[in-house]
C-alpha cells in the first residue's frame, strides 16, 4: 500500500517538473524566455516612421521612333552585256514605240508594228543591195515577189542580208552599192505591198545574198525575234551571222521555194504546188550582182 502512494507521488512530481521546464523555455506569448516572477510587464515594440502608402503610377506613353534608315549605298555600276561578236547592231526602227511578233506564223520573218513615217534604219554597217521604189502589189494576183511593196535590202559587214519592207518611202541617196552606217535611215515605215489594208508596219527579214529572181530567199530564212530582243534591250553584239551561214551551207544559196510560192494567176496541176521560176529583175528593183559561190558572200566564208 505504501509503495503505491510513493509511485503516484513520483508521477505527479515528474509532471510538475516537466511543465516548469517548458514554461521557462518558451515563456508566455509576447514575453521573452527566462522572464521570471517579479519581472515587469513585457515591453512594447515601438514602430517608427510613417506607414508607406502604395500608389499605382501611370506608365509613360511610348514615343514613336523614326524608322531606322539603312545607310545610303553607292550608285549602281552599269555592267555592259558581254561582247558576243565583233559586229554592232541597232534595232531597225528608230524613235518610235514598237511591238513585234515573236513566233513563226507562216514565214521566218517578223512584222514590226510602228506608226507610219517612223524611221527604218540599217541594223548594221554594210552596203545597200536592193532598192524597190515602186509598189506593184495587187490583191487580185498577190504575186510573191511584190508582197513587200517598197523595200530596201542591205548586205551587212557580217555577210547577212537584211530586208525592210512595206515602206512608205525610200531615203534620199539610198542606192545599191552605197555604204551605210549602223542606225542610218534607209526609209520610212508605211503600208505598201500587202500591208495596204493593215496598220503601218515594217516587214523585217534576215537571209543571205542571192539574185533578185530568188525573191523567196529575200523575204526571210532566219527567225529574227531573238536578235531583235537583244538589240532592243542593249546587247548590240548578238549576231545572226553564225545561224545564217550555217543554214545557207545546209540549203545552198538558192533553195527552192516552199511556202507561199504561187500567185493567184497560177493554177496548180495535179494537186501539186508549182515551184515558181526565177524571173528577171524589173526596172523598179535596182540590185547589185548576185554571188555565184553558195558558201561565200563578199569574201566572208560560212562559219
Amino acid at each position: 500500500m505504501r509503495s503505491g502512494h510513493i509511485g503516484r507521488w513520483a508521477a505527479v512530481t515528474g509532471a510538475v517538473l516537466l511543465t516548469g521546464a517548458c514554461t521557462q523555455a518558451t515563456g508566455l506569448a509576447g514575453v521573452g524566455a527566462g522572464a521570471g516572477a517579479g519581472a515587469g510587464p513585457p515591453s512594447t515594440v515601438a514602430v517608427s516612421g510613417t506607414p508607406s502608402a502604395t500608389a499605382t503610377m501611370p506608365s509613360p506613353t511610348p514615343q514613336p521612333q523614326a524608322a531606322e534608315q539603312p545607310p545610303k549605298g553607292d550608285d549602281p555600276v552599269n555592267v555592259p552585256p558581254p561582247k558576243l561578236s565583233k559586229y554592232s547592231y541597232a534595232f531597225p526602227v528608230k524613235g518610235c514605240k514598237t511591238t513585234y511578233q515573236r513566233k513563226l506564223l507562216v514565214l521566218p520573218k517578223t512584222t514590226i508594228w510602228a506608226p507610219e513615217g517612223c524611221s527604218f534604219v540599217s541594223p548594221v554597217e554594210g552596203v545597200v543591195d536592193e532598192v524597190n521604189t515602186q509598189d506593184r502589189w495587187q490583191p487580185g494576183t498577190d504575186a510573191g515577189a511584190d508582197r513587200e511593196g517598197r523595200f530596201v535590202t542591205i548586205i551587212g559587214d557580217d555577210g547577212v542580208r537584211y530586208l525592210g519592207g512595206h515602206l512608205d518611202s525610200i531615203a534620199d541617196g539610198v542606192k545599191p552599192g552605197v555604204k551605210v552606217k549602223k542606225g542610218q535611215a534607209l526609209g520610212r515605215v508605211g503600208r505598201s505591198g500587202n500591208a495596204r489594208d493593215t496598220g503601218s508596219n515594217l516587214y523585217f527579214a534576215i537571209s543571205w545574198k542571192t539574185g533578185p529572181a530568188f525573191w523567196w530567199v529575200r523575204r526571210g530564212m532566219v527567225e529574227p525575234w531573238d536578235y531583235l530582243d537583244a538589240w532592243k534591250k542593249g546587247n548590240r553584239t548578238y549576231s545572226p551571222r553564225e545561224e545564217t551561214m550555217k543554214l545557207r551551207g545546209k540549203l545552198g544559196e538558192t533553195p527552192p521555194c516552199a511556202v507561199q510560192c504561187v500567185s493567184r494567176q497560177a493554177t496548180p496541176q495535179s494537186g501539186k504546188t508549182k515551184t515558181p521560176r526565177p524571173r528577171r529583175s524589173s526596172d523598179d528593183v535596182e540590185t547589185l550582182s548576185p554571188t555565184t559561190d553558195p558558201l561565200t558572200d563578199g569574201g566572208v566564208t560560212a562559219g
